[in-house]
């Protein structure tokens, strides 16, 4: 587990820094403050409303124990095992099979589970999903999960503004075949590649988590087999593809070349490491 968060740990400082030399390369000094300035901003917003914006993208209505005792009973026995807080528990009107997670914190967490997921999972292998999910809510994987997606879109949005004001000429004509080279191409690719390796990272991480948790990593290893076969069938049909990292498997089909940048690793690869797990 430590290496997997020195890893995140190196890979998001790295990102950050991408966002400085970005922002230097456009502007100098000047830049080089304004991509700080800009940074600390974006993930200040996204550390208080992240959680809010995802729940309402993706329609997901909250639920009481009343309206859903059997979900909302797995959920208590996995937050009891972990010793953290009971998270609110949300559905998504989808009958794309997946789960996710989003909040600041333990305290500030919330969990939902698509209409889908409910109806094709068996007990044991929801609970190993919302497990899944709870370890990545005390891993605060979500949070770490919110800051390199923006500070990977505030790096494509720089280096889009930066093209456009070379083609056009309002920046410095000496620099624009470099500006369009560096920025236009090679630093929000650079920055995609290390964002994905920050979430593959942490979905391993809470893989392992969720076994070492139920002390059984068959229902979580058995769910996502059939999580995969169910988004081949029903992938997601609302929402945005730049949260898919949120997701216990990728809500939306990968198809040709973008298939080989996943925001997860390989479900076999995955079930793999689950089901060589001893206790």
């Amino acid at each position: 587990m430590f290496k997997n968060q020195l890893k995140t740990v190196f890979l998001l400082g790295l990102l950050s820094g991408l966002l400085l030399l970005v922002g230097y390369l456009i502007s100098g000094r000047q830049g080089l403050m304004f991509g700080l300035v800009f940074a600390i901003l974006m993930n200040f917003g996204s550390y208080f409303f992240s959680d809010k914006i995802v729940l309402k993208m993706y329609k997901a209505k909250l639920v009481e124990e009343h309206d859903n005792p059997e979900l909302y009973k797995l959920v208590k026995e996995v937050v009891h095992l972990a010793n953290i807080p009971m998270p609110k528990v949300y559905i998504v009107p989808t009958d794309n099979a997946n789960a996710f997670a989003t909040g600041r914190d333990p305290k500030h967490a919330a969990i939902a589970c698509t209409q889908g997921i409910l109806d094709l999972l068996s007990k044991d292998e929801l609970k190993g999903v919302i497990a899944h999910e709870i370890s990545h809510v005390k891993n605060r994987d979500i949070l770490i999960a919110t800051i390199a997606a923006t500070i990977a879109s505030v790096i494509s949005y720089i280096a889009m503004i930066a093209r456009w004001s070379a083609i056009f000429g309002f920046g410095d004509r000496d620099n624009n075949g470099l500006e369009i080279l560096v920025l236009a191409i090679l630093t929000p690719f650079i920055a995609m590649l290390i964002q994905l390796g920050i979430s593959r990272s942490r979905e391993y991480l809470a893989d392992e988590s969720a076994a070492k948790v139920l002390h059984n990593p068959f229902g979580l290893a058995s769910a996502l087999e059939k999580l995969e076969q169910n988004v081949k069938h029903h992938p997601m049909r609302f929402g945005n593809k730049t949260t898919a990292s949120l997701f216990i498997l990728n809500p939306f089909t990968a198809k040709g070349l973008f298939a080989f940048f996943s925001t997860h690793p390989s479900t076999k690869s995955r079930v793999d490491k689950l089901r060589s797990m001893n206790f």
